[in-house]
This record gives structure tokens, C-alpha cells and sequence, in this order.
């Protein structure tokens, strides 16, 4: 089992290798979830991300996520074939969660450099935690 932190990680590239990962059958847990970075700019990913919210019923949807742990499983989700057997197995190998709970103080937390927000030549990037903030989202740090 491998143990990700996800501070300062792009989410699309953290979203397709956790995705390439668990369906070669790896479990995967992230923590520090609300620190991954969106890149762009911040006031188009906040509207993108107001609209897509304000799309939906409040009732029978779809429904978007607003805490960060849940917001990134669904990130990754996408990139995850649901519709076969394989793809919901896959999922089922993934934790998400927000900060990094007492279970895994002690565990190597493994970093992955290549997907850096410092590796891209674009200065423009939010975080998780604020796009979670602004739709709404609640949460505690354990």
C-alpha cells in the first residue's frame, strides 16, 4: 500500500497516475487532500467551478462534491473505468483524506516530484481547499 502526500501535487496529473496505479491493482492512500493545487487562473476555476454546482437540483442533481477528500476521489473517478468490473474494483482501492489522520503519522509519506506545482512555468494556482470553501464546504483537520 502506498501512502501519497498530496501537498503541492497538480490534481489532473495526481488524478491520472493514482488512476494508472490502482488499476495495476496497487492500493492507494492520500492524504493532505485540501493542499493539492488546480492550475489556471484562480477567478476562471472558481466560476467553472460555481457554475457546474448551480447546474444541477438541489434534490436529484448531479451532484458536486464540496469536501476536498471526496472532490479529489471524484477527480480521479473520471479517469477510472466505473462502468466495468475492473474500474469499480479500482475505486475501491482508493482512500482520500483530509490532512493526514493518526493512522499514518508514523507512515513514509511518499512524495512524488514530478508532478510538483513547482515543475510548471505557471505562476496561477489554487488549491482544493479554496475551490472547496467556495462551494460551500465544510470540513474539520483531523
Amino acid at each position: 500500500m502506498k501512502v501519497i502526500n498530496g501537498e503541492n501535487l497538480i490534481l489532473g496529473r495526481l488524478a491520472s497516475y493514482i488512476a494508472k496505479q490502482v488499476l495495476l491493482g496497487e492500493e492507494i492512500t492520500l492524504v493532505n487532500c485540501e493542499k493539492i493545487m488546480v492550475s489556471g487562473d484562480k477567478k476562471q476555476i472558481f466560476a467553472k467551478h460555481k457554475q457546474k454546482q448551480q447546474r444541477g437540483h438541489p434534490r436529484w442533481g448531479p451532484f458536486t462534491p464540496r469536501r476536498p477528500d471526496s472532490f479529489v476521489k471524484r477527480s480521479i473517478r473520471g479517469m477510472v473505468p466505473r462502468k466495468k468490473t475492473r474500474g469499480r474494483d479500482a475505486l475501491k482501492k482508493i482512500k482520500c483524506y483530509v490532512g493526514v489522520p493518526n493512522e499514518f503519522k508514523d507512515a513514509q509519506l511518499e512524495t512524488l516530484e514530478k508532478i510538483n506545482v513547482q515543475k510548471i512555468p505557471n505562476l496561477k494556482y489554487v488549491t482544493v481547499g479554496d475551490i472547496c470553501k467556495i462551494l460551500g464546504g465544510k470540513w474539520q483537520q483531523k
